[in-house]
């Protein structure tokens, strides 16, 4: 199949049919801050049905009691009695909305304080529609960024600073943390810590525009050791094409429109308006989590990423197909 009809099966495909994930669900917790969240959801609804069950069971009651014939329904007594009962429903209300209160309080102050001076931190950029995520480090050349795929070490906890430059974002990775905005112009940072190895679906959780629903980010928990040789792969240039199409794919890459946007370690195309493609073969998607990252996906959205993504900031690439062949192949090489 050539790469041109690769990349018409890859408009077609979307992302939910496309796209897998280990976990994507509040309910599913792998983290102590995502088990407290889920506990107070659950504790919530239990209460929330107990007092539609007592509601409605008290109304049919009363719609069901017979009345007597010689029973004045304005008479003082049965009106001092119906605000009695008021009374007392008003207090339960507001004992029971005081404890949610509470229990919501308590856990939203027991999140804030995981904190530690040895904590690793990450920056993360929302961007229309992608997220850059920058792997801070006092040593320079230890620095590492990567887009839309955000790696952490399970059972340590991560300092996660957050950072707009166009509009309100919203991270979210419902099987570890809640919710926390970018805004631009303000500071705004979370600590989240991962207890169970996997891979989560996090998204952008705040309307952003016209492709906010495919603002995806690939949460990878992995074991400390596991880690520390991603990073250390993601720390270094990208690999010299050892190729003929491979070779010419990088010369296109440098000579075209490509390299104004994207940078690539290692190499001239040094471009900071999109996502560092430096390792992108070593990632598991393309697009914010909107395609799988293979050969025809990339085919396509490098020749019409409109039609995948409508409104997305990257505009069409008219290769030739020779060209378009050797660009794959390069990207392939970005391990």
């Amino acid at each position: 199949m050539s790469l041109r009809r690769f990349a018409s099966a890859a408009i077609a495909c979307s992302a939910t049919a496309c796209v897998s994930y280990d976990r994507q669900s509040a309910l599913d917790p792998a983290s102590a801050d995502a088990s407290a969240i889920s506990h107070l959801f659950w504790f919530m609804v239990i209460v929330a049905a107990i007092v539609y069950v007592l509601v409605i069971g008290v109304f049919i009651g009363i719609i069901r009691r017979p009345r007597r014939d010689d029973e004045d329904p304005l008479s003082p007594e049965r009106e001092e009695s119906a605000r009695g009962r008021i009374k007392q429903a008003v207090v339960a209300t507001v004992a029971i909305m005081f404890v949610l209160l509470v229990y919501d309080f308590i856990v939203g102050r027991n999140m804030d304080g995981m904190t530690s001076p040895k904590m690793m931190t990450i920056t993360l950029t929302g961007h229309q529609w992608w997220w850059q995520v920058d792997y801070e480090d006092p040593i320079p050349q230890n620095r590492v960024r990567t887009a839309n795929e955000l790696h952490i070490p399970v059972g340590l906890p991560v300092l996660i600073k957050l950072v707009s430059h166009d509009v309100i974002h919203s991270f979210w990775v419902p099987n570890i943390a809640g919710k926390k905005d970018l805004i631009p112009g303000h500071h705004n940072e979370i600590v989240i810590r991962a207890d169970r190895a996997g891979v989560y679906r996090s998204q952008c959780a705040e309307f952003c525009g016209i492709e906010h629903a495919k603002m995806a980010l690939v949460v990878v928990a992995e074991p400390a050791d596991q880690f520390g040789a991603w990073i250390a792969r993601q720390r270094m240039p990208a690999a010299t094409p050892s190729d003929t199409l491979a070779a010419r794919g990088q010369l296109v890459v440098e000579a075209s429109s490509c390299a104004m946007c994207h940078s690539v370690g290692g190499t001239r195309a040094a471009g900071g308006l999109g996502p560092d493609l430096t390792h992108l073969a070593s990632r598991r998607t393309i697009a914010a989590g909107t395609l799988p990252n293979t050969r025809g996906n990339l085919a396509g959205w490098i020749v019409d990423p409109q039609t995948i993504k409508p409104g997305v900031h990257m505009p069409a690439n008219a290769l030739s197909s020779s060209d378009l062949q050797a660009v794959v192949a390069y990207l392939g090489t970005l391990q």
